[in-house]
């Protein structure tokens, strides 16, 4: 493998970082002793930019560049995203649900796939449905709110990848 630029962000098929790199973590690293890898990423991460500064956090997050993508604009070192989203009413887009039926009987014992009988048959034995004349309510169960306000998480479909990033290498010029 060539050298590294110092700062380079790579992802590695191991658990561990190599020699002369770092896991994308977080870590709080001290600018005195990684004074030129500081002169690259301030505290785009985080430290407070006298005594310390902080690598890349790439844990349960996906990199992506900075600029202007669709109308929002992402800088260096900006998070965003949730691991866990609570759907609410007021979180949930306005929307509605039809309920479809048919006008067959309900007496077939294999009714087809999505089917959803509505007139009540003459089998002569317990009938499931009322009488096609009387309006019946739906069950609150079936059409109200449900959820219990619990969070879901909101990860999309991943593969786990070390990310690193070298803490010794060339120093990239400018231009």
């Amino acid at each position: 493998m060539t050298q590294p630029f110092l700062g380079q962000v790579q992802a590695f098929g191991f658990g561990f970082a190599p020699r002369y790199w770092a896991q994308c973590n977080g870590q709080v690293l001290t600018i005195s002793q990684n004074a030129a890898l500081f002169s690259l990423l301030g505290t785009y991460y985080g430290g407070n930019g006298t005594t310390t500064f902080a690598l890349p956090n790439l844990q349960s997050r996906v990199p992506m560049h900075n600029g202007s993508f669709n109308g929002n604009n992402y800088a260096i070192g900006q998070q965003g995203g949730e691991e866990n989203v609570m759907l609410t009413l007021n979180t949930m887009p306005l929307h509605g649900h039809s309920l479809q039926g048919t006008s067959t009987a309900g007496d077939d014992s294999l009714p087809a796939a999505g089917s959803a009988p509505a007139k009540v048959g003459d089998t002569g034995g317990d009938l499931f449905y009322a009488a096609d004349t009387t309006v019946q309510p739906l069950t609150p169960g079936s059409i109200g709110p449900a959820g219990g306000n619990q969070p879901h998480t909101n990860i999309q479909p991943y593969l786990a990848i070390n990310w690193c990033i070298a803490l010794n290498g060339i120093y990239p010029s400018r231009g």
